[in-house]
């Protein structure tokens, strides 16, 4: 569709073109969708064409005023957060307005077109390998969950009624209890392992696709998880929600509902990309941790418990410390939390996962590096139970 297209090939994983501070001195007044250029000329300034950047009123990338994010392929000219706060609030309040009709418009277009298949096909065929490895490590996963079972000649316990006779005899182990007892080797799983995926749909992921393909890479890996756990519902039960700065939790998939076919999968991937076109600026990426962290923990019937937290690791900005990134991870013994960050923008995915602790953070900026990401995290969970 019309808003996947131009994001994926404009920079090619190229380094980040963004001229800060842009010079926009005539006044917003209100939002318009803007004019399409059928040349596909870039645009810089102004307010009246589709897609261009540093302008005013339009739909676009680094303006202000404007109803929504647009993006096209040129370098992103950004106006300063004091032009941006001149916008009256009227303008603010019917730019929004035009976002979220926008929004309904885009969610009743998704109901489906003629060019999906072709489109999702775009997004699976570069991650086909990938999924074949992550569903042999899915196949090979073992069961984790220990099993209540009674233990039988304890000197001490309830008595055991099928040892009367020893105990006249003078043995003294007559007793059982209960107690847990790990699963052997090979053994059946009797209960579905729990996953939460918790992706970054941000107003940045769509802002600068054009430019590091982030959002590409969310999409890619969404599709690689539907793909992969396909067949493994007896295994596994998976939900996917989205965070941004307008929500900490836009319901994706419902736990142990996971889209049955391609088309299923392909609105998700859609809405996942509306979400980040149209959302308001912001982050809730530690509310949205730590609420998926507490359902997990909270969910009764369960192998194992696993969260993984997608994210372009755009933190500082908004003044979130890692160690409080850190400490939402981990407020829940049961639950083995795990991020992977996208991007990394001046290095900060990787100042994140030196704060974080060892094993649960991967920096994946490539989509086929999402499966070694999982692999850490199973290793992970195996080695926190070992040293519980």
């Amino acid at each position: 569709g019309k808003w996947l297209r131009g994001k994926a090939g404009a920079a090619n994983g190229g380094s980040l073109s963004i001229i800060r501070d842009y010079d926009s001195p005539k006044p917003s007044t209100m939002p318009k969708h803007g004019k399409v250029d059928p040349k596909g000329t870039p645009h810089v300034g102004g307010n009246t064409w589709a897609g261009g950047t540093g302008g005013r009123d339009t739909a676009g990338l680094g303006g202000k005023g404007g109803p929504y994010r647009l993006s096209g392929s040129q370098p992103i000219h950004q106006v300063s957060e004091e032009e941006k706060a001149r916008v009256s609030p009227e303008a603010l309040k019917a730019a929004r307005e035009m976002a979220e009709e926008a929004w309904r418009e885009r969610l009743a277009q998704i109901d489906m077109s003629e060019h999906e298949a072709e489109a999702y096909a775009r997004l699976l065929q570069p991650v086909s390998a990938e999924i074949r490895q992550l569903r042999a490590m899915l196949s090979d996963r073992e069961a984790k969950a220990t099993e209540r079972v009674w233990l039988t000649r304890q000197t001490d316990g309830d008595l055991d009624e099928t040892r009367l006779v020893d105990g006249i005899a003078g043995d003294r182990a007559v007793y059982k209890r209960r107690a847990e007892r790990p699963p052997e080797d090979g053994a059946p799983q009797l209960k579905p392992k729990l996953l939460s995926f918790v992706m970054d749909l941000s107003g940045s992921m769509y802002y600068f696709n054009s430019h590091d393909r982030r959002l590409e890479r969310c999409l890619q890996s969404a599709v690689m998880l539907f793909e992969s756990f396909a067949g493994f519902e007896h295994k596994f039960h998976y939900s996917m929600v989205g965070h941004s700065g307008e929500t900490a939790c836009a319901p994706l998939v419902a736990l142990g509902a996971a889209p049955p076919d391609e088309k299923g999968r392909f609105k998700v991937v859609e809405r996942m990309v509306a979400h980040a076109q149209f959302c308001e600026s912001g982050d809730h990426t530690l509310e949205a941790t730590r609420e998926a962290v507490a359902q997990a923990a909270a969910h009764p019937d369960a192998d194992e418990r696993f969260v993984f937290l997608f994210s372009d690791a755009n933190l500082e900005r908004y003044g979130i410390r890692p160690e409080a990134l850190a400490e939402a991870m981990t407020a829940e013994p049961t639950v083995h939390a795990h991020a992977i960050f996208l991007s990394s923008l001046g290095g900060e995915a990787e100042r994140l996962t030196k704060v974080l602790p060892p094993g649960c953070s991967s920096v994946c900026l490539d989509s086929s590096e999402v499966p070694a990401a999982f692999k850490r995290a199973f290793a992970s969970s195996v080695l926190h139970e070992d040293a519980s």
